[in-house]
């Protein structure tokens, strides 16, 4: 029995640069950045003052900040999301400003910080009964992506809703500084001069649908994920692989399971960190894949920041943009090439050649995940 099309098609997001893909798209492609200066705690102690911030989050409220950011947008929604849809939850830390707030403050319980009952929190607003939780570091909501479009594609279900959001808090930027991941200033990924990330928040959700679902309900499809790949090669608590290996089963499998090759990908969404190690990592990986045989790769995290488990949602939709305009988004923050990215990555916008983009993001503890994302026209 053949395996069913995995279609996207709904979706919507908030980032540092506002709501919608419109300003996200516009930002990157114009070159700006939201990471600056930060107010929401104290950074006298810490590597950098920087971070790309949602504005209008309310500190020290009754609601994480995770939920204010994640709520407002599935409320805005509820009509477009099907009652039966599985929710898949994907964050990385989600409201542990409320486990802050305990300790600081003895405002909330520690308890109040636990996963599952954020799960149950986001439960309550979509009105879903069948959910799960994704939380797998820095690869969570692609990994979140690529199980929905596994239990569709097998026919466990026709209908996913996917849910991604992280935030700053002081608690995530005091653990990044310490390990010393932190650039001074914006981050700058795949720049031979780039010391570490910026952190940033968003908050977006993906709906998918097998092709008689889409047609049945009458919505437009927008790509569909034509394959995905999964791997953890347990290199480092923290560290990436230095020969790429994980990332590169990770990618292998999601062309096998698309059944289609290295040269008809037209560009690369990468997790691009702007750490040392990992866009080395990245591209050790590309250049084995495609051979040496150069084709654009973008980061967008020098201009939303690095949104840790919601990244790879955010640049899915990003994605989704990049197909639609044909267009590949240049690298913001990029300004002196690494000599190992030349001819990969570019500060400037490019055109994209073939309708099919490789998405990866990496995770702590040596996680990867892999999607590709296929034009239907």
């Amino acid at each position: 029995m053949p395996e069913i099309k995995t279609l996207i098609t709904d979706f919507d997001l908030v980032s540092a640069y506002g709501r919608g893909i419109n300003p996200l798209w516009e930002g990157i492609i114009r070159g700006s950045t939201r990471i600056e200066k930060l107010n929401r705690f104290p950074t006298q102690s810490f590597l950098t003052h920087n971070a790309a911030l949602v504005p209008g989050l309310k500190t020290q409220s009754p609601e994480s900040l995770a939920m204010q950011l994640l709520k407002n947008l599935l409320v805005d929604n509820l009509k477009i999301i099907p009652k039966d849809a599985r929710l898949i939850l994907a964050t990385t830390v989600g409201e542990i400003d409320l486990l802050e707030e305990a300790v600081l403050h003895k405002t909330h319980k520690p308890q109040a910080s636990s996963l599952n009952l954020f799960l149950k929190k986001i439960r309550k607003v979509t009105g879903l009964q069948q959910a799960m939780l994704v939380s797998c570091a820095c690869a969570s909501s692609s990994s979140a992506l690529a199980q929905a479009a596994w239990l569709i594609a097998s026919g466990q279900t026709d209908c996913c809703l996917v849910a991604a959001v992280d935030t700053v808090s002081e608690f995530v930027f005091s653990g990044f500084s310490a390990l010393m991941a932190l650039d001074k200033n914006p981050a700058r990924p795949f720049d031979q001069n780039r010391t570490g990330l910026s952190l940033g928040e968003a908050a977006g959700f993906i709906l998918l649908m097998s092709p008689a679902r889409a047609k049945q309900e009458k919505r437009k499809p927008l790509a569909q994920i034509a394959g995905w790949g999964l791997s953890c090669d347990a290199n480092h608590m923290t560290g990436p692989s230095r020969s790429g290996q994980g990332l590169i089963q990770a990618i292998n499998r999601a062309l096998a399971k698309a059944k289609m090759t290295p040269g008809s990908i037209g560009g690369i969404s990468s997790h691009g960190t702007g750490t040392l190690y990992n866009d080395a990592m990245e591209l050790c990986a590309y250049k084995k894949i495609f051979k040496n045989k150069p084709l654009p790769v973008y980061s967008i995290k020098g201009a939303t920041g690095h949104t840790l488990g919601a990244a790879g949602l955010i640049e899915s939709i990003l994605a989704l943009k990049a197909l639609q305009e044909k267009t590949i988004p240049g690298t913001v923050g990029l300004k002196e090439i690494d000599p190992q990215a030349v001819g990969w990555v570019s500060p400037l916008p490019a055109k994209l050649k073939k309708p099919a983009l490789i998405l990866n993001n990496c995770g702590f503890g040596g996680v990867n995940a892999a999607l590709i994302l296929k034009d239907l026209n």
